[in-house]
């Protein structure tokens, strides 16, 4: 099996290297962990598009060539935390079949700990000086507004200790994703910022990691 991480970093920080130290935890449990990389928001001039394109091709690409290096094409799952949840979120709403010729369940599972799944507020917060947010973007980058494509479970998580609107978006969005008959879960990580809250990935007793291992069947190694 294999396990795609989409990294955070408010869409303009961080690069996949960074999250190696969850790698661990999947390959002692006998899967694959593949974090992807993409270019950030300021190399993108504000367009949040070529971002969602990379991730798209990158997930694309992995399921096409997944036995070119022993993983299974019928059990990729994905992951991801804070802006990389909410790039996880619209990667969870793509059409695979009409995009790629994949399978429109490609991803078996998601999980998805302190995202964004509605650009509205986020269009109104600070991060509007470095996005360039349009109509479009904030309708067909708001998963939440397309979940008669998801066609896979989720799973997402939020520390007790985020700001409110990390919490109201993930309730929110399990709600619309469970008011339309699809499975979701909602975890809350009692005593975690949204910052904390990613280090329990690493770990096969921690909020994100057991959640991860549970999603994808596999027993800590």
């Amino acid at each position: 099996p294999i396990n795609i991480f989409i990294h955070g970093g408010a869409w303009r920080g961080q690069i996949a290297a960074y999250y190696g130290f969850a790698a661990e935890l999947f390959v002692d449990a006998g899967a694959h962990f593949i974090a992807i990389d993409f270019n950030n928001v300021l190399e993108t001039g504000g367009d949040l598009f070529p971002m969602i394109d990379q991730c798209r091709r990158a997930i694309a690409w992995i399921a096409k060539n997944a036995s070119s290096f022993g993983g299974d094409p019928d059990r990729i799952y994905l992951s991801g935390h804070s802006s990389g949840a909410h790039l996880g979120g619209v990667m969870a709403v793509t059409d695979w079949q009409k995009d790629f010729g994949l399978p429109g369940n490609l991803l078996k599972g998601a999980l998805l700990s302190s995202g964004m799944y509605d650009l509205k507020p986020v269009r109104l917060s600070a991060r509007s000086t470095y996005v360039k947010f349009t109509d479009a973007m904030e309708h067909q980058l708001s998963a939440q507004r397309h979940l008669e494509r998801l066609n896979t479970p989720v799973t997402v998580a939020y520390g007790s200790l985020e700001t409110p609107e990390f919490q109201r978006q993930s309730r929110d969005f399990v709600e619309a994703v469970k008011q339309l008959g699809k499975p979701a879960e909602l975890l809350v990580g009692e005593g975690y910022n949204h910052f904390e809250i990613m280090e329990t990935l690493a770990s096969p007793y921690g909020l994100l990691g057991r959640a991860a291992l549970t999603q994808m069947n596999l027993r800590a190694g």
